[in-house]
C-alpha cells in the first residue's frame, strides 16, 4: 500500500454516513446556540439602556402634566428590566453549558470540535429551556419598552396617540415574531 493511501481508523468505526450525520448534527445544534446566544446579547444591551432611562420625575413629550408617567411606571420599567436581564443571562449560560459539553467534554480530537457524543434527550431539553428563557426575556423587555414608550411620550391613560401608535406597534410585531419563533422550536423539539 502506498503512502498515500493510508487509512486512520477511529476506535469506533462507524459508516460513512453515521458519521457525516453526527457531524453536521452537531454542527447545527453548536450553530443554534451561538445564534441564540448572539441574540440575547443584543437583547441584553435593549436591557441596559432602558435601566438608562430609569429617572424618576423625567417629563414626557406631551404638553400636559397629567401625561407624564408616575414613579409607579419608573419602578415597573426597573423590575421588568431586571427580570428580563434575568431570563436572557439563564438563557445564555444554558446555551454557553450546552456549546461547552459538546466542544470540550466530548470531543477527543480537536480536529473533531463539531463531533460529539452527547445525550440527546439532555441536549433537547437545554435547548428548549434557553428558548424558553428567551421568550420570556422578551415578553419582559417588551413590557419594559412600554413603559419607557410611557415615560417618553406620555402614559397610554392620557389618550397620547404616539404613545398608542408606538405600543401598539411593539405589541403587534413582537408578539407576531414570538409566535413564529415558538412554534419553530415546538416544531424542532418534536421532530
Amino acid at each position: 500500500m502506498e503512502e498515500s493511501e493510508t487509512y486512520h481508523l477511529s476506535p469506533q468505526p462507524r459508516s460513512a454516513t453515521s458519521m457525516s450525520s453526527s457531524v453536521s448534527t452537531t454542527s447545527v445544534h453548536v450553530t443554534a446556540l451561538d445564534g441564540l446566544v448572539n441574540v440575547n446579547s443584543l437583547f441584553t444591551i435593549a436591557v441596559f439602556v432602558g435601566l438608562s432611562l430609569t429617572t424618576p420625575g423625567q417629563k414626557s413629550l406631551e404638553d400636559r402634566t397629567a401625561c407624564d408617567a408616575g414613579i409607579d411606571v419608573v419602578k415597573k420599567l426597573l423590575v421588568f428590566e431586571v427580570v428580563s436581564f434575568s431570563f436572557f443571562l439563564f438563557s445564555s449560560l444554558v446555551a454557553q453549558g450546552l456549546k461547552l459539553a459538546i466542544n470540550l467534554l466530548n470531543s477527543k480530537d480537536v480536529d473533531e470540535a463539531f463531533r460529539a457524543h452527547i445525550n440527546l434527550k439532555v441536549l433537547r431539553l437545554g435547548m428548549m429551556a434557553s428558548a424558553i428563557g428567551s421568550v420570556m426575556g422578551c415578553l419582559f423587555l417588551m413590557l419594559s419598552i412600554v413603559n419607557v414608550i410611557q415615560i417618553r411620550l406620555g402614559v397610554l391613560s392620557c389618550g397620547s396617540k404616539s404613545a398608542i401608535h408606538a405600543v401598539s406597534t411593539l405589541l403587534v410585531l413582537v408578539t407576531s415574531a414570538l409566535v413564529v419563533y415558538i412554534s419553530t422550536a415546538i416544531y424542532a423539539f418534536l421532530h
